[in-house]
């Protein structure tokens, strides 16, 4: 059993912010791969969108927003690697379909590095372009406790995790 993000949605908002958006409940990928032949400094619209904060759907190769950690069995992720792979070669162009491999399980192993959070937490992406290099950030957000579900929203490598309590916001007129 290993760990790999699987998208889900919070509303509906995918459908209306991406190209294609991702059915809730399929593996991921962050995806960056797919933007490598593109300028994002020219990218517009719901491409644009995707660049910035999506992660890639393993079974319909559309786009999320969110994903959250989640068990899946050996034989899930292997079907996830031959699912990638098959795209990256079909895609991509890859070489071949041993080069297309390769490239896929690095892509799983680097999604399954993110999910060192017990199931169910919520992962984020956001994806900028930095001194010419693409950067990835990912946050986390953790249920809380309270009157409504709250979110603990959690950068990596950050020391003490911004909380966010979705109760009182609004609140604050101006």
């Amino acid at each position: 059993m290993s760990l790999l993000p699987r998208t889900i949605w919070l509303d509906a908002s995918d459908r209306v912010v991406f190209t294609r958006a991702a059915e809730p409940g399929e593996w991921a990928v962050p995806g960056g791969f797919a933007f490598w032949d593109e300028d994002p400094a020219a990218l517009t619209g719901k491409r644009r969108q995707e660049f910035r904060a999506g992660f890639l759907g393993l079974g319909s190769f559309g786009w999320s927003t969110l994903v959250e950690v989640a068990e899946a069995s050996a034989e899930a992720r292997s079907a996830a690697v031959a699912a990638l792979a098959a795209h990256i070669e079909t895609r991509y162009g890859a070489p071949d379909a041993a080069a297309a491999r390769a490239a896929a399980e690095e892509e799983i192993a680097f999604a399954e590095s993110l999910c060192t959070h017990p199931p169910g937490t919520v992962l984020a992406l956001s994806r900028t372009v930095e001194d010419g290099a693409v950067r990835e950030r990912f946050r986390t957000l953790h249920r809380r406790e309270g009157p409504l579900p709250v979110f603990a929203i959690e950068e990596a490598g950050d020391e003490a995790p911004e909380r966010l309590d979705l109760t009182t916001m609004g609140s604050e007129r101006r």
